[in-house]
């Protein structure tokens, strides 16, 4: 019964973690039609591709046992992230492309580094301790890389800029793999999932709290590093005497 109930748990893991993949292609689809990547960041992309590649690396039968589940949605999580790089790296301004892809050899260099080690220098647990060790701090970094937005969300008392459907399959998804690591007994899947499934918690409880406030009634203003300034509206009147007012060095 146990090891039924951790196949599934398993499957509902890999059916959440594929929506959160998938999730980018909106913005990705957006990005290859203005053909500009505007103010997105792509920091994220390839730091949830290096989660990928660690985690499906632990989930091998070599290094873990009875994880392929594992490896099946990290894998394809690995792919999709690696396409979303590439189309980042291909239309980002010359200084952003840099940025990126000096990152991105940091990723393959950390991962190459961790894949030889345990394969030349690790046998048996030793090997499975330091690939799970790797492999949970970076998921943790993954699942709280959200954090920014729960702070924006309280600040702003308006949940616009944290959606529904994320925080949810954030939730699920942390919940289906801390069960699964639970399950088999694997710490390693258990702990940063379980931060993830707290994590998912939090979200929807901001969200029941300003569900109600997902816009406001301050204008928008995008600064120079593309976050969102907030000011109160002016009303019509006042602006449109601003708007008369010339400078005395410039009337004629």
């Amino acid at each position: 019964m146990n090891h039924v109930l951790h196949f599934m748990f398993g499957i509902f893991g890999n059916a959440t973690a594929a929506f959160l993949f998938l999730s980018p292609t909106i913005t990705f689809w957006r990005v290859i039609k203005s053909k500009s990547t505007e103010q997105f960041s792509g920091i994220p992309y390839v730091m949830t591709l290096l989660n990928c590649l660690l985690s499906a690396w632990y989930g091998l039968p070599f290094v873990s046992e009875n994880n392929i589940l594992v490896v099946t949605i990290n894998g394809a999580g690995s792919g999709l992230e690696f396409i979303y790089v590439l189309i980042f790296i291909y239309h980002a301004p010359k200084k952003e492309k840099i940025k990126v892809l000096a990152l991105f050899g940091f990723v393959l260099a950390v991962f190459s580094a961790v894949a030889l080690v345990s394969v030349l220098a690790l046998h048996g647990t030793g090997r499975k301790v330091f690939c799970g060790v790797v492999a949970a701090v970076f998921s943790v970094a993954m699942y709280a890389s959200p954090l920014s937005i729960m702070r924006l969300v309280i600040k702003t008392k308006s949940v616009e800029f944290m959606p529904f459907f994320l925080s949810l399959f954030v939730f699920l998804c942390g919940t289906s793999w801390f069960v699964y690591g639970i399950l088999g007994r694997d710490a390693f899947i258990a702990v940063p999932n379980g931060f993830g499934c707290t994590l998912g918690t939090m979200q929807l409880i901001l969200y029941s709290i300003y569900h109600k406030n997902k816009g406001s009634k301050e204008t928008k203003k995008p600064t120079a590093n593309g976050t969102v300034e907030m000011g109160p509206e002016k009303p019509p009147h006042q602006e449109k005497q601003e708007n008369s007012q010339v400078p005395q060095d410039e009337q004629v």
